[in-house]
Parts: structure tokens; C-alpha cells; sequence
């Protein structure tokens, strides 16, 4: 018989396939919640008026293969030009992946995340902090990834491929 706790573990589901392997998080922290509302709301105000593309957060499938690489990226922006991978997923390559990191989780987003978001061209690849309260911005560049910028404190972050986003990195962790 499943405890009531279990259950609402199981109505959550945070399953994620990387290379066929199967991961199960446990679900986000508050403060982690805190930092994904705010990047949040920063792509939502340059979003607005623009409308560039759509942003969707956590959770939601973004499915490579089919039963191979579905992974749950905490917000995902997907482009105008992009936007026939929007079914009742997302099935295909996102142009934007933001991981917030927590230490449960760094060395699935900071590698194997990272390595599968470069594999399959993922244009843009954000790695939020908290615990050193930087950014480290990632861009593809003859199919690998470059670091295009790390700042932290009240340095100012922007986009490669949304031009005009910038803002302080502050603003995430205050």
C-alpha cells in the first residue's frame, strides 16, 4: 500500500531520461522556486512587446528521443522560428535551457545535462548558482558549447541569441 506521502511524490512526476537512464529528483526547494520566478519574470518583461517566442518553466517534458532523452528543464524559451516543436510536450530542440542548481543536482545539470543540451544543439544554455550566486551563460559554436559569459554579484548577464536582455545577477538572489 503507498503512504499518502509517497503518493503525492508519484502525482509529481519528475522522471527524467538521460541516455535511456532513468532520474528521479525530488522536488525543488523554495529557494530554488525564488530564483526561477525572477529569471522568470526578467525573460517574461523583454518577452512582452517583443514576442520573440514562448517561455515555459518546470514542469515539462522536453522530449530528444522518445524513451531515451526527456529531461525537465527549469525554463525553456522556444523561438517564433522554432515554434512547431510545441505539442502536448515539447518535441524537439528548445533555443533556451535554464538549469537552477542546486547541490543535489550540480553534476547532472553542470555535465551530463550539459553535454546532452550540446549534443543535440540547444543554442543557448544558462547554469544558475545559487550557491555561488553567478551564472555561467553558454553558447553553441561549431556544435560544442562556449562559455559566452559568467558574471555574478552586480555584473550585468545578457542574452546571445535574445538580443536586449540584460540584467544583474543580483536581481536572482536578492
Amino acid at each position: 500500500m503507498i503512504d499518502k506521502q509517497e503518493k503525492l511524490f508519484q502525482d509529481w512526476d519528475s522522471t527524467q531520461i538521460i541516455n535511456g537512464q532513468e532520474i528521479i529528483l525530488s522536488s525543488p526547494k523554495i529557494s530554488h522556486q525564488r530564483i526561477v520566478r525572477k529569471t522568470e519574470k526578467v525573460f517574461e518583461r523583454f518577452i512582452e512587446g517583443r514576442n520573440p517566442g514562448e517561455l515555459f518553466r518546470a514542469p515539462l517534458d522536453v522530449i530528444f528521443e522518445e524513451n531515451v532523452n526527456r529531461v525537465q528543464p527549469d525554463l525553456i524559451f522556444i523561438s517564433k522560428d522554432n515554434d512547431d516543436i510545441i505539442k502536448d510536450w515539447i518535441r524537439g530542440v528548445p533555443d533556451l535551457l535554464i538549469e537552477v542548481v542546486s547541490i543535489e543536482s550540480f553534476h547532472l545539470d553542470t555535465v551530463e545535462k550539459k553535454g546532452l543540451y550540446e549534443k543535440f544543439g540547444v543554442k543557448e544554455y544558462w547554469i544558475v548558482l545559487p550557491e555561488q550566486q553567478s551564472v555561467e551563460i553558454y553558447t553553441l559554436k561549431n556544435d560544442h558549447y562556449e562559455l559566452f559569459l559568467t558574471a555574478s554579484e552586480d555584473q550585468f548577464i545578457e542574452s546571445k541569441i535574445l538580443v536586449g536582455l540584460h540584467f544583474q545577477v543580483s536581481f536572482l538572489f536578492g
